[in-house]
Formats: structure tokens, C-alpha cells, sequence
């Protein structure tokens, strides 16, 4: 199955470039319908490196619904302008373990006048479940555009030489 957003943001490339990247925005953008708990030391990093994250998936931000892992990478060899965040992760337990594949891709690229275009594509496998899973899917990722439109123009980027951009710094690619 494939689910695509295709949307004009109302912030910097930099700016949803940095959200993207960040767990915290992931909590923002899932909710109400759920949260993630982190099943590593130290709890979610504020920035994603590369590399698998264990996590816990929490139906309406409370109720456990299975362990899942967030696998990063940053694929090269792009279009200048363009900055792609890859999760190769998927779930291990719960309801959603009938995905049996997961490439989730998320870009972004300047657009005139400082806003930017956000391009996100889900390519997911569940076998004989695919036909029931691809409208709850489809309709979880409308949620999705919609509250990454809603919080978009609240996003920020701190320039270098702050102490936000300091820590940015290890985790680009």
C-alpha cells in the first residue's frame, strides 16, 4: 500500500526540516490517537540520530499498544534543496504488527517567499490484512498533514551559534 502528502507548509525549509527530526514533534502530530514512551536509556533524544529507536506505542496517549522501533537514515544522492528523512523501522508487537513492511519518507524543499514544500510518503506492507488496513492508514495520515499544516507556522530555527543549533549540530547528516 502507499499513502502520499503532498503540502505547503507555512514555515522555513530549515525550520520543518528541524521537526521532522524531532520526536517531539512526532508526539505532537500523532495525538490524541497516540503517543510514543521511549524503551531506550535516556528516554527519546531530542533530535533523531541514525540508527533504530525503541519505542512504545500508547492508543489514545494511554493505553500500551505494542513496541515499535524508529529506524533513521538520511538518504543521499537528492536534488539540491532537498532533505529526506527515512524510518525503516516498523512495529514488533501490537495491532500494528500486521504491517510487515515499512518505508516512511519525509521531504522537504524551499518554496518561494520562505515557506516549504513537504512531501511524505508511507509504502507499507500487511499481507492479507492490506485491504483492511489502508483506509484507517490513509485516514491516520490526513490527520497527520493536517496537524503538521496546523503547527507548522510555530515552527522555528535557531541559526548558528545558539544552544539549540549547537545540539543540532551532531545530528544532521
Amino acid at each position: 500500500m502507499r499513502v502520499l502528502l503532498k503540502l505547503e507548509l507555512d514555515c522555513t525549509p530549515d525550520a520543518a526540516w528541524r521537526a521532522i527530526r524531532s520526536p517531539a514533534v512526532l508526539r505532537e502530530v500523532v495525538a490524541p490517537w497516540l503517543d510514543f514512551d521511549s524503551l531506550e536509556p535516556g528516554g527519546l533524544p531530542t533530535v533523531w540520530p541514525e540508527g533504530p529507536h525503541r519505542m512504545r506505542a500508547l492508543a489514545f496517549r494511554r493505553f500500551p499498544a505494542g513496541d515499535e522501533f524508529v529506524d533513521v537514515s538520511f538518504p543521499g544522492g537528492l536534488p539540491s534543496g532537498v532533505r529526506m528523512l527515512r524510518d525503516g523501522g516498523g512495529a514488533l508487537t501490537g495491532p500494528l504488527a500486521v504491517f510487515r513492511e515499512w518505508d516512511h519518507r519525509m521531504a522537504v524543499s524551499p518554496l518561494p517567499e520562505g515557506r516549504t514544500l513537504y512531501r511524505d510518503r508511507l509504502r507499507a506492507r500487511a499481507g492479507a490484512w492490506e485491504a483492511a488496513a489502508w483506509y484507517p492508514t490513509w485516514a491516520f495520515w490526513q490527520w497527520r498533514g493536517l496537524r503538521l499544516r496546523q503547527l507548522a507556522p510555530g515552527w522555528s530555527y535557531d541559526p548558528p551559534g545558539t544552544a539549540d543549533a549547537r545540539e543540532l549540530e551532531g545530528a544532521s547528516p
